[in-house]
């Protein structure tokens, strides 16, 4: 390998990574994609959600031999309490197209069938290899990567980083920072299997029907959270995440957060029977727009979750990653067709294309959000649910209490708690982060 020389080297074999290798090898370069796992989604155990027009951009025939699990026909919102949860949710017939819209799929079979697309287009992927050092220049560019193996420096036009919000690649080279607590969650998931006719009477499905449920509020503790529940064919992936910074401050365990989640009188019945197969613990990122690093350099580009591209609001991240993944890879193509050099001047084309694209107007969008919620969790994640969950209470028993009293004493609730000019502080700050 150390006499051998790639167009272009990707770091990791994720979403990010997988797009950018796919779409690199199908313009004829000679592209090396590393992963440190056994095989392309090894590390991953979760379930998740797809969004498939990012993918149909890429393998536009994925329906036919893709690992999928459910189309998502229905989409719950709740805010918990302790004993209940306020939900909201949407259901569609619509969503029972021809070409679905959204699925779940599990990330380990997911990612492996990604990566034989990879393959079938012509790049080479070594597995069970870790990328230790990026290899610079006299002049700081970035030439290729050191790896764990004997021997193992491989040179490159470019690298692109594809490494996950915690890779250390382009930490240890000084190209980027080291996400800090605040910008990323920590998330516990579990696969509970049960058998498919059970889960589709339980969420009210048929064929190969699917529903999420995003949950908020008491379960967290008082941190930026939240709970998801998703269903696939036969398995059920429940979990809950919340930020490391307010995992550190409070001494809550995540492992304790999920064991009372998939205990709540609203989620116990969901699961009832299951039995637990698989248990993953993994790092989200979550700063947001004013959390994303230097996207490009001397020779290498950052993507996906290294480049904390996740929209937290709307719980995507692989749509984001597979995004910005193919348009790095664009711009390194664009770079390459003039004969150009793969230098920061030229690279950052990608920013450019990135800044025009879905991915970064919508982290614009809500690029105060993060703050918000992190800085005032508990009102939002604990005070909040309590009150609307008093009130619930308060709006539906019938006890012959006059309805203008109840309404006082539900009034009252949310002025003692958190005054009047608490309660329009709240909303306007929540209406300034959310524009």
């Amino acid at each position: 390998m150390t006499a051998e020389t790639f167009d272009i080297i990707v770091v990791g074999a994720g979403m990010a990574g997988n797009a950018a290798a796919l779409t690199l090898a199908k313009h004829g370069l000679k592209v090396l994609q590393l992963e440190r796992g056994e095989y392309p989604g090894s590390k991953n155990v979760q379930g998740a959600i797809l969004y498939a027009d990012m993918l149909e951009a890429l393998v536009a025939n994925f329906r036919q031999d893709a690992p999928l699990e459910r189309h998502l026909v229905e989409q719950r919102f709740w805010m918990m309490d302790d004993r209940s949860h306020t939900g909201l949710h949407y259901r569609s017939d619509d969503f029972n197209e021809e070409r679905p819209n959204r699925y779940t799929i599990i990330r380990a079979q997911f990612d492996r069938w990604f990566s034989q697309k990879v393959r079938e287009a012509g790049a080479t992927v070594l597995c069970e290899t870790t990328a230790t050092e990026l290899m610079q220049d006299a002049n700081g560019k970035v030439v290729g990567v050191r790896t764990d193996r004997a021997d193992g420096e491989i040179h490159a036009g470019a690298v692109v980083l594809a490494e996950g919000v915690n890779g250390l690649l382009g930490t240890r080279a000084g190209v980027r920072k080291r996400p800090t607590p605040d910008t990323v969650a920590l998330a516990v998931k579990e696969m509970h299997f049960l058998p498919r006719e059970v889960i589709e009477a339980r969420f009210n499905l048929k064929g190969d029907e699917g529903l999420v449920i995003e949950a908020a509020g008491t379960i967290s503790r008082g941190m930026t959270g939240m709970g998801f529940i998703y269903t696939n064919k036969e398995c059920i992936s429940l979990g809950i995440g919340c930020l490391v910074a307010h995992f550190t401050s409070t001494g809550e365990t995540p492992y304790g957060l999920l064991d009372r989640f998939k205990r709540h009188p609203s989620v116990a019945p969901l699961i009832e029977g299951s039995e637990v197969k698989e248990y993953a613990a993994h790092l989200i990122p979550e700063g947001g727009f004013k959390a994303i690093p230097q996207l490009y350099g001397e020779g290498w580009v950052v993507v996906g979750d290294a480049a904390q591209l996740n929209n937290a609001m709307h719980r995507e991240g692989s749509n984001l990653a597979m995004t910005s993944g193919r348009l790095a890879a664009e711009a390194i193509i664009q770079v390459k067709s003039r004969g150009a050099p793969m230098t920061a001047t030229n690279l950052s084309i990608y920013k450019t294309m990135l800044d025009h694209s879905f991915v970064i107007r919508d982290l614009r969008k809500y690029k105060d959000m993060p703050a918000l919620m992190h800085t005032y969790s508990r009102n939002f994640f604990l005070t909040y649910p309590e009150l609307v969950s008093e009130s619930m209470q308060n709006f539906l028993r019938v006890d012959g209490t006059p309805k203008a009293e109840k309404e006082k004493q539900s009034l009252n609730s949310f002025v003692k708690s958190r005054s009047w000019s608490g309660l329009l502080g709240d909303a306007v700050r929540l209406a300034r982060a959310w524009r």
